[in-house]
């Protein structure tokens, strides 16, 4: 299971600043978060992601359970 960190308001929209995800790569683990937690929908789109510290637009990215993925909306509009 990858451990997913929310912050700002995909923390908000996921009700929790942390989450432990079973998904074989970022973009299955994007999708089970938007059909778990209907909030995120609106979210996830504009979020970036890092994987273990270095930004990852990749969503075919492989996860193995020690990963960790932030989960970062845009901040002050930009």
């Amino acid at each position: 299971m990858a451990r997913v960190h929310f912050y700002a308001a995909a923390r908000d929209a996921a009700g929790s600043a942390r989450l432990d995800i079973d998904s074989t790569d970022l973009g299955s683990l994007i999708t089970s978060l938007e059909n778990t937690h209907q909030k995120l929908r609106a979210v996830l789109p504009l979020c970036s992601y890092l994987l273990n510290g270095t930004s990852c637009q990749d969503h075919s990215a492989k996860l193995t359970p020690e990963d960790q993925v932030d989960v970062l909306p845009r901040f002050a509009g930009g």
